[in-house]
Protein backbone atom coordinates (compact mmCIF):
# COMPACT_ATOMS: atom_id res chain seq x y z
CA UNK A 1 0.00 0.00 0.00
CA UNK A 2 1.38 3.33 -1.47
CA UNK A 3 0.19 6.19 0.08
CA UNK A 4 1.06 10.10 -1.28
CA UNK A 5 1.82 13.92 -0.27
CA UNK A 6 2.74 16.66 -2.10
CA UNK A 7 3.52 20.29 -0.95
CA UNK A 8 5.37 23.14 -2.35
CA UNK A 9 8.80 24.70 -1.30
CA UNK A 10 9.02 28.49 -1.34
CA UNK A 11 11.49 29.41 1.05
CA UNK A 12 14.43 27.10 1.63
CA UNK A 13 14.89 24.66 -1.49
CA UNK A 14 18.71 23.76 -0.66
CA UNK A 15 17.53 22.40 2.89
CA UNK A 16 14.51 20.79 1.66
CA UNK A 17 17.73 19.21 -0.85
CA UNK A 18 20.01 18.17 2.15
CA UNK A 19 17.25 16.72 4.12
CA UNK A 20 16.20 14.20 1.71
CA UNK A 21 19.77 13.22 0.46
CA UNK A 22 20.95 12.75 4.10
CA UNK A 23 23.55 10.10 4.22
CA UNK A 24 22.46 8.07 7.47
CA UNK A 25 18.69 7.94 5.76
CA UNK A 26 19.82 6.84 1.91
CA UNK A 27 22.86 4.40 2.91
CA UNK A 28 25.85 6.92 2.54
CA UNK A 29 23.88 8.50 -0.76
CA UNK A 30 23.04 4.74 -2.67
CA UNK A 31 19.91 5.49 -2.99
CA UNK A 32 19.90 8.73 -4.50
CA UNK A 33 18.48 9.42 -8.50
CA UNK A 34 18.76 12.66 -10.35
CA UNK A 35 17.24 13.96 -13.52
CA UNK A 36 18.75 16.78 -15.33
CA UNK A 37 20.57 17.80 -12.10
CA UNK A 38 23.81 16.82 -9.94
CA UNK A 39 23.28 14.34 -7.32
CA UNK A 40 25.04 16.29 -4.40
CA UNK A 41 22.86 18.62 -3.17
CA UNK A 42 24.41 22.33 -3.33
CA UNK A 43 24.95 21.92 -6.99
CA UNK A 44 21.52 20.57 -7.30
CA UNK A 45 20.60 24.01 -5.61
CA UNK A 46 22.41 25.24 -8.36
CA UNK A 47 21.24 23.24 -11.37
CA UNK A 48 17.75 24.44 -10.46
CA UNK A 49 18.29 28.15 -9.97
CA UNK A 50 19.94 27.76 -13.57
CA UNK A 51 16.60 26.70 -14.88
CA UNK A 52 14.90 29.11 -12.84
CA UNK A 53 16.97 32.25 -14.20
CA UNK A 54 15.55 31.60 -17.65
CA UNK A 55 12.20 31.07 -16.67
CA UNK A 56 9.12 33.33 -17.39
CA UNK A 57 7.17 32.95 -14.31
CA UNK A 58 7.18 35.14 -10.95
CA UNK A 59 5.92 32.30 -8.46
CA UNK A 60 7.35 32.30 -5.44
CA UNK A 61 7.24 28.87 -5.45
CA UNK A 62 10.66 27.32 -5.94
CA UNK A 63 9.92 23.51 -5.77
CA UNK A 64 7.28 20.59 -5.22
CA UNK A 65 8.16 17.51 -2.80
CA UNK A 66 6.32 14.98 -2.34
CA UNK A 67 6.45 11.74 -0.56
CA UNK A 68 5.54 8.11 -1.50
CA UNK A 69 5.41 5.60 1.70
CA UNK A 70 5.18 1.57 1.30
CA UNK A 71 3.53 -0.57 3.52
CA UNK A 72 6.44 -2.42 6.11
CA UNK A 73 8.43 -4.85 4.24
CA UNK A 74 6.37 -4.73 0.85
CA UNK A 75 8.96 -3.93 -0.96
CA UNK A 76 12.94 -3.23 -1.07
CA UNK A 77 14.53 0.12 -1.26
CA UNK A 78 16.15 -0.29 -4.62
CA UNK A 79 12.96 -1.58 -6.04
CA UNK A 80 11.18 1.35 -4.25
CA UNK A 81 13.27 3.69 -5.79
CA UNK A 82 12.82 2.32 -9.44
CA UNK A 83 8.83 2.56 -9.17
CA UNK A 84 9.89 6.66 -8.07
CA UNK A 85 11.47 6.62 -11.46
CA UNK A 86 8.69 5.44 -13.46
CA UNK A 87 6.26 7.80 -11.23
CA UNK A 88 8.49 10.67 -12.20
CA UNK A 89 8.36 9.78 -15.79
CA UNK A 90 4.70 9.95 -16.29
CA UNK A 91 4.36 12.13 -13.78
CA UNK A 92 6.93 15.31 -15.02
CA UNK A 93 7.06 13.74 -18.33
CA UNK A 94 10.95 14.78 -18.49
CA UNK A 95 9.81 18.05 -18.09
CA UNK A 96 11.69 19.16 -14.76
CA UNK A 97 14.59 18.23 -12.85
CA UNK A 98 14.15 16.19 -9.91
CA UNK A 99 16.04 15.08 -6.90
CA UNK A 100 14.95 11.79 -5.66
CA UNK A 101 16.49 9.58 -3.02
CA UNK A 102 14.62 6.60 -0.88
CA UNK A 103 14.32 6.90 3.36
CA UNK A 104 15.19 3.37 4.83
CA UNK A 105 15.43 5.18 8.31
CA UNK A 106 12.07 4.04 9.29
CA UNK A 107 10.25 0.72 9.51
CA UNK A 108 8.82 1.47 6.16
CA UNK A 109 10.58 3.06 3.29
CA UNK A 110 9.62 5.86 1.27
CA UNK A 111 10.70 8.14 -1.28
CA UNK A 112 10.98 12.13 -1.15
CA UNK A 113 10.95 13.66 -4.48
CA UNK A 114 12.00 17.49 -4.90
CA UNK A 115 11.69 18.54 -8.66
CA UNK A 116 12.10 22.53 -9.20
CA UNK A 117 9.01 24.22 -10.07
CA UNK A 118 10.18 25.81 -13.54
CA UNK A 119 9.69 23.44 -16.67
CA UNK A 120 13.11 22.67 -18.28
CA UNK A 121 11.47 23.37 -22.15
CA UNK A 122 9.19 26.37 -21.19
CA UNK A 123 10.05 27.81 -18.58
CA UNK A 124 6.77 28.15 -17.24
CA UNK A 125 5.99 26.81 -13.48
CA UNK A 126 4.74 23.48 -12.49
CA UNK A 127 1.41 25.43 -11.11
CA UNK A 128 0.78 26.89 -14.65
CA UNK A 129 0.87 23.24 -16.42
CA UNK A 130 -1.22 21.13 -13.35
CA UNK A 131 -3.39 23.69 -11.24
CA UNK A 132 -4.94 25.80 -13.11
CA UNK A 133 -7.60 23.47 -14.09
CA UNK A 134 -11.57 23.87 -12.78
CA UNK A 135 -11.52 19.77 -12.79
CA UNK A 136 -10.12 18.72 -8.94
CA UNK A 137 -9.73 15.41 -10.69
CA UNK A 138 -6.88 16.75 -13.26
CA UNK A 139 -5.18 18.89 -10.09
CA UNK A 140 -1.67 17.65 -9.56
CA UNK A 141 -2.21 15.93 -6.41
CA UNK A 142 -5.10 13.53 -7.79
CA UNK A 143 -2.66 13.07 -10.44
CA UNK A 144 -0.20 11.96 -8.98
CA UNK A 145 -2.36 9.56 -6.48
CA UNK A 146 -3.74 8.30 -9.57
CA UNK A 147 -0.20 7.53 -10.89
CA UNK A 148 1.10 6.00 -8.16
CA UNK A 149 -1.39 3.74 -7.32
CA UNK A 150 -1.37 2.53 -11.45
CA UNK A 151 2.58 2.18 -10.74
CA UNK A 152 1.66 -0.20 -7.55
CA UNK A 153 -0.92 -2.26 -9.36
CA UNK A 154 1.76 -2.64 -12.26
CA UNK A 155 3.80 -4.28 -9.62
CA UNK A 156 1.50 -6.23 -7.40
CA UNK A 157 1.30 -3.80 -4.58
CA UNK A 158 -1.87 -3.16 -2.71
CA UNK A 159 -3.27 0.45 -3.28
CA UNK A 160 -5.79 2.09 -1.20
CA UNK A 161 -9.56 1.08 -2.31
CA UNK A 162 -11.44 3.90 -0.99
CA UNK A 163 -8.76 6.78 -1.09
CA UNK A 164 -12.11 9.33 -0.43
CA UNK A 165 -12.03 7.74 2.94
CA UNK A 166 -9.04 9.56 3.67
CA UNK A 167 -7.35 12.71 2.85
CA UNK A 168 -3.62 13.17 2.53
CA UNK A 169 -2.48 10.44 4.68
CA UNK A 170 0.68 9.48 5.36
CA UNK A 171 1.86 6.01 6.42
CA UNK A 172 1.90 6.85 10.17
CA UNK A 173 -1.67 7.95 10.08
CA UNK A 174 -2.78 4.99 8.04
CA UNK A 175 -1.05 2.34 10.00
CA UNK A 176 -2.67 4.83 13.13
CA UNK A 177 -6.49 4.73 11.70
CA UNK A 178 -5.79 1.05 10.84
CA UNK A 179 -5.53 0.57 14.30
CA UNK A 180 -8.39 3.02 15.62
CA UNK A 181 -5.71 5.67 16.79
CA UNK A 182 -5.52 8.50 14.29
CA UNK A 183 -5.42 11.43 15.41
CA UNK A 184 -7.81 12.87 12.57
CA UNK A 185 -10.14 10.05 13.75
CA UNK A 186 -9.78 11.07 17.10
CA UNK A 187 -10.26 14.96 16.24
CA UNK A 188 -13.61 13.43 14.59
CA UNK A 189 -14.58 11.49 17.24
CA UNK A 190 -14.14 14.03 19.97
CA UNK A 191 -15.83 17.05 18.05
CA UNK A 192 -18.87 14.72 17.89
CA UNK A 193 -18.74 14.43 21.28
CA UNK A 194 -18.33 17.85 21.97
CA UNK A 195 -21.15 18.88 19.58
CA UNK A 196 -23.69 16.13 21.32
CA UNK A 197 -23.71 18.30 24.75
CA UNK A 198 -23.75 22.05 23.03
CA UNK A 199 -26.86 23.94 23.13
CA UNK A 200 -26.11 26.16 20.09
CA UNK A 201 -22.72 26.98 17.95
CA UNK A 202 -21.54 29.93 20.73
CA UNK A 203 -21.84 27.19 22.82
CA UNK A 204 -20.14 24.18 21.17
CA UNK A 205 -16.88 26.35 20.55
CA UNK A 206 -16.68 27.48 24.58
CA UNK A 207 -17.07 23.77 25.30
CA UNK A 208 -14.17 22.26 22.84
CA UNK A 209 -11.40 23.31 25.67
CA UNK A 210 -13.26 21.17 28.07
CA UNK A 211 -13.04 17.42 26.07
CA UNK A 212 -9.55 18.91 24.80
CA UNK A 213 -9.86 20.34 21.34
CA UNK A 214 -8.28 23.88 20.60
CA UNK A 215 -10.11 25.61 18.26
CA UNK A 216 -9.91 28.82 15.72
CA UNK A 217 -13.07 30.63 15.16
CA UNK A 218 -13.15 34.14 12.47
CA UNK A 219 -16.10 34.20 10.80
CA UNK A 220 -14.50 37.04 8.20
CA UNK A 221 -12.22 34.23 7.27
CA UNK A 222 -13.25 32.34 3.85
CA UNK A 223 -11.36 28.85 6.12
CA UNK A 224 -13.36 30.12 9.07
CA UNK A 225 -13.11 27.28 11.21
CA UNK A 226 -10.01 24.94 12.09
CA UNK A 227 -9.57 22.22 15.07
CA UNK A 228 -6.44 20.61 16.90
CA UNK A 229 -6.18 18.10 19.80
CA UNK A 230 -4.73 19.75 22.67
CA UNK A 231 -2.11 16.49 23.22
CA UNK A 232 -0.79 16.99 19.53
CA UNK A 233 0.20 21.01 20.51
CA UNK A 234 1.86 19.42 23.68
CA UNK A 235 3.67 16.22 21.82
CA UNK A 236 4.65 19.13 18.80
CA UNK A 237 4.81 22.87 19.65
CA UNK A 238 5.05 23.63 15.95
CA UNK A 239 2.00 21.13 15.10
CA UNK A 240 -0.88 23.72 12.70
CA UNK A 241 -4.31 23.51 12.90
CA UNK A 242 -6.57 21.01 10.88
CA UNK A 243 -9.18 22.89 8.53
CA UNK A 244 -12.49 22.06 8.91
CA UNK A 245 -13.36 21.29 5.33
CA UNK A 246 -9.92 18.95 5.80
CA UNK A 247 -12.04 16.81 8.00
CA UNK A 248 -14.78 16.71 5.82
CA UNK A 249 -17.63 18.93 4.90
CA UNK A 250 -19.58 17.08 8.49
CA UNK A 251 -17.28 19.29 9.93
CA UNK A 252 -17.60 22.76 8.41
CA UNK A 253 -19.38 25.67 10.35
CA UNK A 254 -22.50 25.37 9.11
CA UNK A 255 -23.07 21.74 9.20
CA UNK A 256 -21.78 21.83 12.93
CA UNK A 257 -24.80 24.50 13.36
CA UNK A 258 -27.33 21.68 12.16
CA UNK A 259 -26.02 18.81 13.79
CA UNK A 260 -26.38 20.67 17.43
CA UNK A 261 -29.75 21.60 15.78
CA UNK A 262 -30.69 18.13 15.47
CA UNK A 263 -29.33 16.73 18.78
CA UNK A 264 -31.16 19.87 20.34
CA UNK A 265 -34.47 19.01 18.65
CA UNK A 266 -33.86 15.50 19.81
CA UNK A 267 -33.58 13.40 16.77
CA UNK A 268 -31.45 10.71 17.84
CA UNK A 269 -33.01 7.99 19.23
CA UNK A 270 -30.25 7.50 21.89
CA UNK A 271 -31.55 9.79 25.02
CA UNK A 272 -29.34 12.28 25.65
CA UNK A 273 -28.91 11.54 29.31
CA UNK A 274 -27.57 14.78 31.36
CA UNK A 275 -25.36 14.66 34.42
CA UNK A 276 -26.82 17.41 36.30
CA UNK A 277 -24.34 20.20 37.66
CA UNK A 278 -24.03 20.48 41.04
CA UNK A 279 -24.05 24.37 41.97
CA UNK A 280 -22.75 26.09 44.93
CA UNK A 281 -26.13 26.94 46.32
CA UNK A 282 -27.23 23.63 45.78
CA UNK A 283 -24.19 22.49 47.37
CA UNK A 284 -25.66 23.86 50.73
CA UNK A 285 -28.78 22.47 50.31
CA UNK A 286 -28.71 18.84 51.80
CA UNK A 287 -32.07 17.90 50.20
CA UNK A 288 -31.14 18.99 46.92
CA UNK A 289 -27.56 17.87 46.45
CA UNK A 290 -28.36 14.19 47.79
CA UNK A 291 -31.21 14.41 45.16
CA UNK A 292 -29.33 15.32 42.10
CA UNK A 293 -26.22 13.02 43.45
CA UNK A 294 -28.97 10.21 43.33
CA UNK A 295 -30.12 11.28 40.03
CA UNK A 296 -26.49 11.30 38.63
CA UNK A 297 -25.52 7.85 40.03
CA UNK A 298 -28.68 6.74 37.84
CA UNK A 299 -27.23 7.94 34.95
CA UNK A 300 -23.80 6.95 35.73
CA UNK A 301 -24.97 2.92 36.67
CA UNK A 302 -26.92 3.16 32.96
CA UNK A 303 -23.78 4.24 31.15
CA UNK A 304 -22.10 1.61 32.69
CA UNK A 305 -24.47 -1.06 31.85
CA UNK A 306 -24.24 0.13 28.13
CA UNK A 307 -20.70 -0.40 28.42
CA UNK A 308 -21.12 -4.00 29.85
CA UNK A 309 -23.79 -4.62 27.44
CA UNK A 310 -21.12 -4.66 24.89
CA UNK A 311 -18.35 -6.45 26.79
CA UNK A 312 -16.41 -3.32 27.11
CA UNK A 313 -13.69 -2.65 30.08
CA UNK A 314 -13.94 0.51 31.98
CA UNK A 315 -10.85 1.89 31.41
CA UNK A 316 -11.32 1.21 27.56
CA UNK A 317 -14.30 2.54 26.73
CA UNK A 318 -12.50 5.75 24.67
CA UNK A 319 -10.78 3.19 22.61
CA UNK A 320 -14.04 0.89 22.01
CA UNK A 321 -16.05 4.19 21.63
CA UNK A 322 -13.33 5.57 18.83
CA UNK A 323 -13.33 1.98 17.12
CA UNK A 324 -16.76 1.84 16.59
CA UNK A 325 -16.83 5.42 15.45
CA UNK A 326 -14.04 4.01 12.77
CA UNK A 327 -15.84 1.56 11.68
CA UNK A 328 -18.82 3.13 10.89
CA UNK A 329 -17.32 5.54 8.57
CA UNK A 330 -15.55 2.73 7.22
CA UNK A 331 -19.07 1.29 6.30
CA UNK A 332 -19.86 4.33 4.96
CA UNK A 333 -17.56 4.27 2.72
CA UNK A 334 -18.57 0.21 1.65
CA UNK A 335 -22.05 1.72 1.17
CA UNK A 336 -21.53 4.49 -1.05
CA UNK A 337 -18.55 2.56 -3.13
CA UNK A 338 -21.81 -0.29 -3.38
CA UNK A 339 -24.64 2.22 -4.29
CA UNK A 340 -22.24 3.88 -7.10
CA UNK A 341 -21.87 0.62 -8.26
CA UNK A 342 -25.27 0.06 -8.37
CA UNK A 343 -26.46 2.59 -10.05
CA UNK A 344 -23.63 2.32 -12.83
CA UNK A 345 -24.60 -1.60 -13.67
CA UNK A 346 -28.47 0.03 -13.36
CA UNK A 347 -27.75 2.60 -16.37
CA UNK A 348 -25.74 0.03 -18.15
CA UNK A 349 -28.57 -2.42 -18.30
CA UNK A 350 -30.90 0.60 -18.70
CA UNK A 351 -29.12 0.54 -22.11
CA UNK A 352 -28.51 -2.86 -22.86
CA UNK A 353 -32.19 -3.59 -22.39
CA UNK A 354 -33.19 -0.88 -24.75
CA UNK A 355 -30.09 -2.23 -27.30
CA UNK A 356 -31.92 -5.46 -26.98
CA UNK A 357 -35.50 -3.68 -27.97
CA UNK A 358 -33.73 -2.20 -31.42
CA UNK A 359 -31.73 -4.98 -32.62
CA UNK A 360 -34.11 -6.12 -34.72
CA UNK A 361 -33.75 -3.03 -36.91
CA UNK A 362 -29.70 -3.96 -37.79
CA UNK A 363 -30.71 -6.92 -38.06
CA UNK A 364 -33.80 -6.57 -40.53
CA UNK A 365 -31.55 -3.76 -41.93
CA UNK A 366 -28.66 -5.96 -42.85
CA UNK A 367 -30.83 -8.40 -44.35
CA UNK A 368 -31.86 -5.72 -47.60
CA UNK A 369 -30.32 -4.66 -50.32
CA UNK A 370 -31.09 -2.25 -53.26
CA UNK A 371 -35.08 -0.52 -53.50
CA UNK A 372 -36.27 -2.83 -50.36
CA UNK A 373 -33.41 -0.90 -48.16
CA UNK A 374 -33.79 2.24 -49.66
CA UNK A 375 -37.82 1.66 -48.97
CA UNK A 376 -37.08 0.33 -45.86
CA UNK A 377 -34.73 3.31 -44.36
CA UNK A 378 -37.50 5.84 -45.56
CA UNK A 379 -40.41 4.27 -43.52
CA UNK A 380 -38.43 3.31 -40.31
CA UNK A 381 -36.06 6.32 -40.01
CA UNK A 382 -36.56 7.68 -36.43
CA UNK A 383 -36.25 3.74 -35.77
CA UNK A 384 -32.52 3.25 -37.64
CA UNK A 385 -31.72 6.49 -35.94
CA UNK A 386 -32.33 5.07 -32.26
CA UNK A 387 -31.10 1.72 -32.96
CA UNK A 388 -27.76 3.52 -34.50
CA UNK A 389 -27.66 6.05 -31.40
CA UNK A 390 -28.31 2.75 -28.86
CA UNK A 391 -25.36 1.22 -30.91
CA UNK A 392 -22.99 3.98 -29.82
CA UNK A 393 -23.80 4.15 -26.17
CA UNK A 394 -23.06 0.36 -25.80
CA UNK A 395 -19.78 0.84 -28.12
CA UNK A 396 -18.84 3.33 -25.41
CA UNK A 397 -19.81 1.42 -22.47
CA UNK A 398 -18.25 -1.70 -23.91
CA UNK A 399 -15.88 -0.43 -26.03
CA UNK A 400 -13.79 -4.00 -26.02
CA UNK A 401 -17.19 -5.73 -28.22
CA UNK A 402 -17.50 -7.70 -24.88
CA UNK A 403 -21.39 -7.42 -23.94
CA UNK A 404 -22.73 -9.19 -20.98
CA UNK A 405 -26.13 -10.47 -21.25
CA UNK A 406 -28.90 -8.35 -19.75
CA UNK A 407 -30.11 -11.57 -17.46
CA UNK A 408 -26.17 -12.05 -15.65
CA UNK A 409 -26.13 -7.99 -15.31
CA UNK A 410 -29.23 -8.32 -13.54
CA UNK A 411 -27.96 -11.13 -11.54
CA UNK A 412 -25.34 -9.31 -10.76
CA UNK A 413 -27.02 -6.42 -9.37
CA UNK A 414 -29.43 -8.64 -7.52
CA UNK A 415 -25.83 -9.84 -5.71
CA UNK A 416 -24.51 -6.54 -5.07
CA UNK A 417 -28.19 -5.18 -3.66
CA UNK A 418 -27.94 -8.66 -1.17
CA UNK A 419 -24.40 -7.32 -0.44
CA UNK A 420 -25.55 -3.91 0.02
CA UNK A 421 -28.98 -5.27 2.57
CA UNK A 422 -26.21 -7.08 4.73
CA UNK A 423 -23.58 -3.90 5.24
CA UNK A 424 -27.09 -1.74 5.61
CA UNK A 425 -27.45 -4.45 8.81
CA UNK A 426 -24.07 -4.04 9.99
CA UNK A 427 -23.51 -0.19 9.62
CA UNK A 428 -26.94 0.17 11.69
CA UNK A 429 -25.28 -2.11 14.19
CA UNK A 430 -22.18 -0.19 14.36
CA UNK A 431 -23.97 3.12 14.09
CA UNK A 432 -26.08 2.05 17.08
CA UNK A 433 -23.12 0.88 19.01
CA UNK A 434 -20.94 4.20 18.38
CA UNK A 435 -23.83 6.46 19.13
CA UNK A 436 -24.72 4.08 23.14
CA UNK A 437 -21.07 4.20 23.80
CA UNK A 438 -19.37 7.78 23.00
CA UNK A 439 -22.86 8.62 24.90
CA UNK A 440 -21.69 6.36 27.63
CA UNK A 441 -18.12 7.60 27.49
CA UNK A 442 -19.51 11.24 27.50
CA UNK A 443 -21.63 10.63 30.57
CA UNK A 444 -18.81 8.86 32.64
CA UNK A 445 -16.53 11.71 31.43
CA UNK A 446 -18.94 14.03 32.84
CA UNK A 447 -20.19 12.55 35.97
CA UNK A 448 -16.17 12.08 36.96
CA UNK A 449 -15.01 15.24 36.01
CA UNK A 450 -17.82 16.85 38.29
CA UNK A 451 -16.93 14.57 41.21
CA UNK A 452 -13.29 15.59 41.02
CA UNK A 453 -14.56 19.48 40.80
CA UNK A 454 -16.45 18.91 44.05
CA UNK A 455 -13.52 17.39 45.83
CA UNK A 456 -11.37 20.18 44.64
CA UNK A 457 -13.57 22.57 46.32
CA UNK A 458 -14.20 20.45 49.31
CA UNK A 459 -10.34 20.67 49.76
CA UNK A 460 -10.05 23.96 49.15
CA UNK A 461 -12.80 24.64 51.51
CA UNK A 462 -11.15 22.80 54.64
CA UNK A 463 -7.37 24.51 53.63
CA UNK A 464 -9.70 27.67 54.30
CA UNK A 465 -10.98 26.78 57.64
CA UNK A 466 -7.87 25.92 58.56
Amino acid sequence: MATTKIFSVSVDELASLKYIANPEKTDNGRLIFTQGCSADPEQAHRDFEEIRANGTGRSSVLAQHFIVSFKPGEITPERALQLGQEICEQFLKGEYQYFMTCHIDKEHCHLHCVFNNTNCIDGRTFETHENRRTNKQDRSFQKLMNITDEVCQQHHLSVIEHPEMGKGKNHWEWDMSRQGLSWKAKLKFTIDQVIKVSENFEDFLAKCADFGVLVEYNPDHKIDLKFMLAEQKERNPRAKFTRSRTLGWYYETEQIKGRIAQYMGGMMYVPRIKVRQITPKAEENKFVRDAIDRGNMKVASIAKNIITAYGVEPDQVRGAAMAAFIERAHLVGELNDLNAQIKDLQEKLKVLKKYRKVKHIGEELKALSGREEKKYRKEHGGDIAEYHETCKQVLELYPSGNIPKVENLEKHIASLQKKLSKKNTEYNQADKKSRELSEATRTIEEYLRQEQSRDQQKKRKRNDLE
